[in-house]
């Protein structure tokens, strides 16, 4: 039996992982919005694409939630987009009724799936998905760190004119301004960056990491980055899928590890098809665990900004 996913959002992140998982044949898919026309036009598409693409994998658009039923994987893209000038904790209040929703009804039809949060803020949107689903922490996971991680990744092998394939990354805390880049653990072939660059030059390669989701959203005007982040959910659910077990960075829910409590928050991970295997502790000195306390900590805020709202609905 081919893996059912879902995906709660049928925007210009949906319709682009739907594209990316039919193409790449990792299982069937719901694309699910409540504009059902938008839904449906696109799976229409995309179907029609995949026997040039030698793909058996089939695609539905529909805004009947029942069609989701017995889900193995459900993402979460559903919400309003990050506009210029916006930060994505603005867009707390807005996508907190929003993913709440949808979660609930999903969650209903689906007892045993896995959920990947996307919508923004990220982190408060997976925490908001583990509290309304009920579901134990290791299976909702949000995506962000992968995101983030693949930025800094070809920053990285621009400034030192390489394949980014020989960059291997690593970007740790809240998918948000405070985000904890790592290069220290950023490797071009093995070598640390901080052996190839001056101090400066990373300096302003983390801060373009950090405002990459502004930068794209400047330049486009009326929307937010799409391609990059359907690729990175594809990332994760073929990890899940396949059972690869990929060490990989994510939001994860942290219960001690780090010294962070109750809180969703980006770290390495092994992804399988349990959902998250394991939390690997790395061991961070002392400037870096003082950037991902102040990155945890503005989860925390947003958390509790998301919980202020829910208690006035």
């Amino acid at each position: 039996m081919k893996t059912k996913i879902t995906i709660l959002g049928a925007g210009n992140i949906g319709g682009s992982l739907a594209h990316l998982i039919v193409q790449a044949e990792l299982g069937d898919v719901v694309l699910l919005d409540i504009e059902e026309g938008v839904a449906k036009g696109k799976a229409l598409d995309i179907s029609q694409a995949a026997p040039l693409w030698i793909s058996s994998s089939s695609v539905t658009g529909s805004s009947d939630f029942g069609s989701t039923a017995h889900s193995d994987i459900i993402v979460v893209t559903c919400g309003y987009p990050r506009r210029s000038g916006m930060s994505r904790d603005d867009l707390l209040i807005a996508n907190t009724s929003v993913v709440s929703n949808a979660v609930r009804k999903a969650a209903a039809f689906s007892p045993d799936a896995l959920f990947i949060v996307v919508t923004n803020p990220m982190d408060a949107m997976a925490q908001l998905t583990m509290e309304v689903s009920g579901f134990e922490p290791r299976r909702v996971v949000g995506m962000g760190g992968i995101l983030d991680s693949a930025r800094f990744r070809t920053f990285v092998a621009w400034e030192a004119g390489v394949s980014p394939r020989d960059v291997e990354a690593l970007v740790m805390g809240g998918h948000g301004d405070l985000m904890v880049p790592m290069p220290r653990f950023t490797t071009v072939k093995g070598m640390p960056v901080t052996e190839l660059f001056a101090k400066e030059k990373i300096e302003a390669i983390v801060q373009r990491t950090r405002q990459g989701g502004a930068e794209i959203v400047d330049l486009l005007k009326s929307g937010s980055a799409y391609y990059a982040p359907a690729a990175a959910i594809l990332h994760m659910i073929r990890s899940i899928v396949s059972d690869e077990k990929r060490l990989l960075p994510c939001s994860a829910y942290l219960k001690g590890e780090y010294g962070a409590y109750d809180v969703y928050t980006g770290v390495p991970i092994i992804l399988g098809n349990e959902g998250i295997d394991k939390i690997i502790e790395i061991r961070l000195n002392e400037q870096e665990r003082a950037d991902f306390i102040k990155s945890v900590d503005a989860v925390k805020a947003s958390v509790a900004m998301m919980r202020k709202a829910i208690s006035k609905v």
